[in-house]
């Protein structure tokens, strides 16, 4: 068996950013609390666990005090801070400047449409820190979609602009872009720049790594996905190898491997999210080349 690690993999600039920042801080300090899972992947928040990291949610941070909290890389809404200074609490902010800058753009957006009756629409997954972050901009009047069903939310015959989570599909956002448009279509008859503003507000990083994943996918006979099964950006990324390539298989850890996916003459390919840590990647490499051929020849 030959087994590569894809090399574009891992962490992207944001998510590394905030886990330096939190193990920079621990150094220094015995407990750091962070507001939420710091990464969508359990073994790197059990890790950090071990050192001292502490979970919390926004109900718990209500009720700390004077003390230090680690803000991840999905950024957080205005009532955050707000809550920080009521509680006289040092934010540790480890947001995503391409999530920063994202919430600027979308609090600018929102302003101008309340001026025309219009309404801020972002494609994403309601409930996900990054898009609590956004809505957070706009009063929480902002429209969060998913699906076709979530369009109903949306007025046609008012004014949209639309944005997109960072870490969404490219193309199901372009899919979701031309679908608003034919309904705008359909409740006035034409379409211009007043009616729809559409930006693709689309983490580069992330979107690059798709047409990467591709060529990843075809070079292999199989891909083993490694991300954490809360990871958004890890399901819209092993799609894009399920796509390409039938034999692909999402994992969390090693432990998970099946041996009956596996022929001793395969070329094996290791992939991630951006939340999947390099070290796990490895560690799912040596698990494979560990196995005992003989035991995977006879399984199958």
């Amino acid at each position: 068996m030959e087994v590569t690690i894809d090399k574009n993999s891992g962490y992207c600039f944001g998510v590394e950013y905030a886990i330096k920042m939190a193990e920079d801080e621990m150094e220094s300090s015995s407990k750091l609390y962070c507001l939420g899972d710091i990464v969508h992947n359990a073994m790197e928040v059990n890790r950090l666990s071990s050192k001292g990291l502490v979970v919390i949610d926004r109900d718990q941070l209500e009720d700390l005090h004077d003390c230090k909290v680690l803000i991840r890389a999905h950024g957080e809404p205005p009532e955050t801070y707000r809550t920080a200074i009521k509680n006289n609490i040092e934010l540790i902010d480890a947001s995503c400047p391409v999530v920063l800058k994202l919430q600027h753009r979308v609090k600018s957006a929102f302003d101008k449409m309340e001026k025309q009756s219009g309404q801020i629409v972002i494609y994403g997954k309601k409930g996900h820190a990054e898009v609590i972050g956004l809505t957070g901009q706009t009063l929480e009047k902002a429209i969060v979609v998913m699906d076709d069903a979530d369009l109903d939310q949306i007025d046609f015959t008012r004014p949209v602009t639309l944005f997109s989570q960072t870490t969404k599909s490219t193309k199901g956002f372009y899919e979701l872009k031309a679908k608003i448009e034919e309904k705008i279509k359909e409740a006035k008859g034409i379409l211009n720049d007043i009616d729809f503003n559409a930006n693709d507000s689309i983490c580069r990083q992330v979107s690059n790594r798709e047409p990467q994943l591709q060529k990843f996918s075809e070079d292999n006979d199989v891909i083993v996905f490694v991300a954490g099964k809360k990871s958004s950006n890890g399901k819209a990324l092993y799609q894009v190898c399920k796509g390409i390539n039938e034999r692909s298989f999402f994992v969390e850890n090693e432990t998970e491997i099946n041996l009956e996916w596996l022929n001793p003459e395969d070329k094996i390919g290791i992939c991630g999210a951006t939340s999947t840590p390099m070290w796990l990647m490895d560690q799912v490499k040596d698990h494979i080349l560990s196995l005992d051929k003989n035991s995977i020849k006879a399984i199958i």
